[in-house]
């Protein structure tokens, strides 16, 4: 660009030598239209610069991970000036790592016309990708001048965990939701206040169990088979806090959520509605989701993802703690990557819970071996970098 325009000065010299040495008024022609397509062209471009607009289109802004995913780079040009080359350098990556992929794009720019440029991306980590340019140059035909228009722009996308079948135990204890009304649609239990199914007598039912006035009219014992409540106090408490700043950043809090989703989900498939406490670093506090199905898993993921900043800032667990003592639980499932001993012994002691487990995600099998519990009072679960399904298979919940 620089030789274009040295070239443009000496090509005006030699016409204004050549103005001044002959008479005919071709010299004064030439001189004048020399001039003249510079300022021509610094003109229509800088006019065309006022009038482009562009901007990033994400289609789905949330999308699981291992899977390709458009977004559009969305030009506008309203002016009637047409680009003949415009450059940019576009970057991605998950913003809780720095790993920056880069990638340089070059077109034109039609006049009164929108273009889209589609990019694919994938992450095979959950997380927030990100993508962004810091500018779009554009230059005139000749080369001669660049405008950098729609500087800082960007979209980001919340990229989903995916959930892991894992081994466990659902246990059901005394300990029921007085208050609810929720029974399970496919095993009977002890609660009379409803009945779950009517069957025909079988010799050692229990004599207050026949329905006898049903059994009147047709002339056969009928027995009731009553419901099995499941809305039993159990919640997972989803630590968040990142304790170390490496490259393992990323595949532990990839690992840690998917451990989480996986755990929410084993206990929905077993009719176990649960409360989930998470800090949000959005709201700038604890916060607790009640979860019964999986689209309010999926809802409740999102919203987790979404809320989590680049620095992965979490307040201390024993914060929570602190202010909100944890009584009367069928079970308690404490999600984290390596704690300090302090939560966990807290947990073991002060958690008034049936059951008390920790989920704890690790680099490897030798830290593994490190976290092995030595009571009976809490379940340590070590869960290694992208083992999920191998590392959870005795969950008692």
């Amino acid at each position: 660009m620089l030789i274009t325009k040295l070239l443009f000065i000496v090509l005006i010299i030699i016409c204004f030598v050549f103005y001044i040495m002959y008479l005919w008024d071709f010299g004064l022609v030439l001189l004048v239209v020399m001039s003249a397509v510079p300022v021509i062209m610094f003109i229509t471009t800088y006019i065309a610069k006022r009038n482009i607009h562009a901007d990033f289109a994400v289609k789905d802004p949330v999308i699981p991970k291992n899977t390709e995913f458009p977004v559009q780079l969305v030009i506008t040009n309203n002016s009637i000036f047409p680009v003949g080359r415009a450059e940019t350098t576009i970057e991605y990556y998950n913003v809780f790592n720095n790993q920056i992929t880069s990638f340089e794009l070059s077109l034109p720019i039609q006049s009164k016309n929108t273009q889209r440029v589609t990019i694919q991306i994938s992450s095979k980590f959950c997380g927030i990708v990100k993508i962004r340019t810091d500018k779009l140059t554009i230059y005139d035909p000749l080369r001669i001048f660049k405008f950098k228009i729609a500087r800082d722009i960007s979209a980001e996308i919340a990229v989903l965990p995916e959930t892991h079948e894992i081994g466990g135990i659902v246990t059901f204890t005394d300990r029921i939701n007085d208050e609810s009304d929720r029974f399970s649609d496919y095993k009977s239990g002890d609660d009379p206040s409803e009945i779950f199914d009517l069957r025909e007598y079988i010799p050692g039912d229990k004599l207050n169990r026949i329905h006898w006035k049903l059994s009147s009219k047709k002339d056969e014992f009928i027995v009731k088979e009553f419901s099995l409540p499941v809305d039993i106090p159990c919640r997972l408490f989803l630590n968040l806090r990142c304790y170390e700043d490496s490259d393992f950043t990323l595949p532990v809090f990839d690992t840690l959520m998917e451990s989480f989703l996986s755990v929410s989900q084993f206990l929905i498939e077993n009719e176990r509605p649960h409360s989930v406490v998470f800090y949000s670093a959005k709201l700038k506090a604890f916060t607790e989701r009640n979860i019964a199905d999986s689209d309010e898993l999926t809802e409740l993921t999102s919203e987790i993802i979404l809320s989590v900043r680049d620095n992965l800032y979490c307040e201390e667990p024993m914060h929570y703690f602190s202010e909100n003592p944890v009584h009367s639980l069928s079970s308690f499932t404490f999600i984290t990557s390596v704690p300090n001993d302090d939560i966990l012994r807290y947990i073991e002691d002060e958690t008034d819970a049936d059951i008390k487990n920790a989920v704890v995600v690790v680099k490897n099998y030798e830290d593994a071996e490190g976290m092995k519990s030595d009571t009976s009072e809490l379940n340590i679960i070590p869960v290694v970098i992208g083992k999920v399904s191998a590392s959870i298979k005795d969950l008692e919940i």
